[in-house]
């Protein structure tokens, strides 16, 4: 491209700015020259600043000056409620520059019509996730589909590259580049720690790498609303309703509020509780999370846009990337456990150049208070959490290989050395992929007895999928993303309203009444897997549930709270001021966690024997901590301990004397044999079992059904089991039995971190107190415990009764 060409597309961008009354920041100036120079790169930018235009801008303008009226932009987006804001966004700057460039969106959503349209005659750019990108490589003849390719962005690359599906993603980039010779890879990110890492995982093996980082920061105004007494607030679980009082007035001064909880019942809770303050408000607000009819999601999203609505209770469905000009203030209920997703949230309001974003955090209980401390510091300090990239994930890529199988078949030699340029597998050796080939073909070792386990077959050198029910279920079957079935909601008048999952609705009994979508329904009858209910007035009904792990705390906001501990009274946090009195109160029973070294508390009590230790460090990290210190004590003495944690710390319970002191002498924390002792220790097997469910079902062994008829959890989770305890008896070696030992320990119980906590255990110490009553950190920990145990009229009571031992 010659300097003159480059200068008139320049131009043309600029032009574009300035019909807006808008200015071209610097990074939007250098994306443009570096997609043009034919590099490719990383974005990294704060939300609202324009990082869309930044890429799609320029392919817009290099598709328009080469007259390529093909696909040539592909924009993969981690959330479907981000496609049609970008949709109209790309379509409405192509009508504003009179130039002939269409966006167009192929995700789960699109009605079947729309799809056979797209598949027909591709726009210029598809707005498309990482899965239905997959289902796109299991097409016959896609090669052309896809040849013209030039720009392909992952937006929001800090939300995907932790997981599965940023595996996925880059799988599906390998083998575009090898459709179209010289595509171009960017991909845009907002809040993460390692951004290096994240562009070398992205770009890996690519040509003409670029980072671009833009050159402002976005001002957020943070306040945390305080309870009036510190005394009367929950010192553990509950919902923050105790401040509705507080957050009516922030809504009612707003233009339009978010309000994010981290739960889709809590979502549900909320709105029925400011629905209750502010009937008045009936029509003003509504409510938003994935498991409501996509219909309903559309509606609030375009009146978010159009400012028609004051109010969203909201959990991160809405918390990616989605331009709300109008929203004035956003509210988060809880601890989010993480300084990039509050940024991510804080980020909703203010979604403009130039304009502050504005945070109320909302405490559920009083120890949160301390996290909002934690993080407000965290975010001084800009200390962004790490995402680290997905290793060796051979079910994706068992996945894959049978998707190509499906379309037009891949030559395996020529596919394992696209393979290994891939971030990921860049250590995947020969005989893991003869092990791969074998499995997609016969089955492997095990199963290669079983017919339904032979889904590919080598002809004239193509590995290719030639049974058409095969190929039927494996498309239903793409995707990673981890849930239980789900069964559809509809009203008697035939509406459908959402999904909910089966281990929820299968509690209820005919006539029972429940809550979703802020609507109170009694259930009719299952019909399959379609849930019959109509509207009730029944006074009692039960929230909709969903199951699903906690947010655990994360390393940064972990390493943030430990500091705050040990400093508090050097920083003048209204939040600390406040939780004062439990502090001390804290220290009067025992010690502040780091304040002496990492804190182990010992108490008898009538139910047994407690150790209770506080790393800070997240439940996540604590389940596995409990467990190995579990295991290695009773190698010492012979005794069975109950675990319960939450993100402070963990308890272990014993019916026996639990042998701490001696333990210490002989160096409980030490670093030597961890993972012989992780696999060793008590509930490591239930672990591997459960991840073995989720990895069996991405490497297609596990069928789930059409979304129409999902299998039941329950039997998959059953014929996982099977399959678990077949390789383990007969194939040690499999690599799937493998991938899901190594994922519980490298990635459920955090081996990495837990092997840093063991090293500054060893630099501060141990503070070693016994206790004769609960303290305001154990108690939680303690309360957790008995509400699985007990009624709640019985929990409530002992509740009282142990904060008065305490108080």
């Amino acid at each position: 491209m010659t300097n003159i060409r480059h200068q008139d597309l320049l131009q043309n961008a600029q032009n574009f700015f300035v019909a807006r009354n808008w200015k071209m920041h610097a990074f939007q100036k250098e994306c443009a020259e570096r997609v043009w120079k034919g590099e490719n790169g990383l974005l990294t930018a704060p939300t609202g600043s324009g990082k869309t235009l930044a890429l799609a801008l320029p392919q817009m303008i290099r598709a328009a000056s080469n007259k390529n009226t093909k696909l040539s932009l592909i924009w993969i987006s981690p959330l479907r409620s981000l496609s049609k804001d970008l949709c109209e966004n790309i379509n409405d700057a192509a009508l504003e520059m009179g130039i002939s460039f269409r966006a167009a969106i192929r995700n789960g959503d699109t009605p079947a019509k729309e799809r056979q349209a797209l598949k027909k005659q591709a726009p210029q750019c598809l707005i498309t996730t990482p899965e239905t990108l997959h289902l796109l490589l299991a097409q016959k003849k896609n090669k052309a589909y896809f040849k013209h390719l030039q720009l392909l962005v992952v937006d929001e690359w800090h939300e995907l590259i932790g997981s599965k599906r940023g595996v996925q993603t880059l799988l599906a980039i390998s083998q575009l580049k090898s459709y179209s010779e010289g595509m171009q890879t960017w991909g845009i990110s907002a809040t993460i720690g390692n951004i290096n890492e994240a562009k070398e995982a992205l770009l890996f093996g690519s040509s003409k790498q670029a980072f671009v980082q833009a050159n402002f920061e976005k001002k957020l105004n943070y306040s945390t609303l305080l309870p009036k007494e510190i005394n009367n607030y929950p010192w553990s679980g509950h919902l923050g309703i105790k401040l509705l009082e507080q957050v009516i007035p922030i809504i009612n001064q707003s233009e339009s509020t978010l309000l994010f909880t981290n739960t889709r019942s809590q979502t549900e809770i909320w709105y029925q509780n400011i629905l209750s303050a502010r009937p008045d408000w009936a029509g003003l607000m509504a409510m938003h999370h994935g498991s409501l009819a996509r219909d309903t999601r559309n509606w609030v999203e375009d009146s978010l846009h159009r400012g028609k609505l004051k109010l969203v209770v909201c959990t991160s469905s809405l918390d990616l990337g989605v331009d709300f000009a109008p929203v004035e203030t956003v509210v988060q209920v809880g601890s989010p456990k993480g300084v990039s997703r509050i940024l991510q949230r804080a980020g909703r309001s203010g979604h403009r150049p130039g304009e502050a974003s504005n945070l109320y955090f909302l405490p559920t209980n009083a120890l949160e208070l301390i996290e909002s401390a934690a993080l407000q510091l965290a975010i001084q300090h800009k200390s962004m959490e790490n995402q680290k990239p997905y290793e060796s994930s051979h079910d994706v890529l068992i996945q894959f290989l049978i998707t190509l199988a499906v379309g037009d078949g891949f030559d395996e030699a020529q596919l394992f050395e696209q393979v290994k340029k891939v971030y990921p597998y860049r250590y995947l050796t020969r005989d893991q992929w003869e092990w791969i080939l074998a499995f997609i073909v016969h089955g492997g070792q095990s199963l290669g007895s079983y017919d339904e386990f032979h889904k590919v077959v080598v002809e004239d050198g193509l590995f290719k999928v030639t049974s058409r029910r095969i190929a039927m279920r494996h498309r239903f079957s793409i995707g990673t993303i981890e849930g239980d079935s789900n069964f559809r909601i509809k009203l008697t008048s035939g509406k459908f309203i959402g999904t909910v999952e089966s281990y929820f609705i299968t509690r209820l009994k005919i006539g029972d009444a429940f809550i979703f979508s802020g609507k109170t329904l009694e259930l009719v009858g299952i019909e399959g897997n379609t849930v019959r209910a109509r509207k009730s007035n029944a006074k009692k009904a039960v929230v909709v549930s969903w199951q699903g792990s906690r947010m655990s705390l994360s390393g940064k906001v972990s390493y943030w709270l430990k500091h705050i501990l040990r400093n508090y009274q050097k920083y003048e946090f209204k939040e600390m001021a406040k939780i004062e009195p439990l502090l001390f109160i804290q220290k009067e029973l025992s010690a502040l966690p780091y304040e002496q070294g990492l804190l182990i508390e010992m108490l008898n009590s009538k139910e047994g024997f407690h150790m209770f230790c506080f790393p800070m460090a997240g439940r996540t990290l604590h389940e596995g901590l409990a467990m190995l210190l579990a295991y290695r004590m009773s190698k010492i003495r012979n005794i069975t301990c109950s675990i319960a944690m939450n993100d402070y710390g963990f308890e272990l319970l014993s019916d026996e004397p639990i042998p701490i002191e001696e333990a210490l002498e002989e160096d409980l924390f030490s670093k030597d044999n961890l993972i012989e002792d992780l696999h060793e220790a008590n509930n490591f097997n239930q672990m591997a079992e459960k991840r073995f469910t989720n990895i069996a079902s991405i490497a297609g062994l596990l069928y789930k059904g059409t979304p129409n008829e999902p299998v039941k959890s329950s039997h998959l989770s059953t014929h996982a089991k099977l399959f678990y305890k077949v390789f383990n008896t007969y194939e040690p070696d499999n690599l799937l039995l493998e991938q899901s030992q190594n994922e519980v320990i490298f990635n459920q119980l955090e081996h990495k971190r837990m092997l840093n906590l063991f090293e500054d255990i060893e630099s501060e110490g141990i503070c070693l107190k016994y206790v004769d009553r609960p303290t305001p950190f154990n108690f939680p920990i303690m309360v957790d415990r008995l509400r699985e145990t007990l009624s709640t009229e019985r929990i409530e009571d002992r509740i009282k009764k142990m904060l008065k031992e305490v108080q």
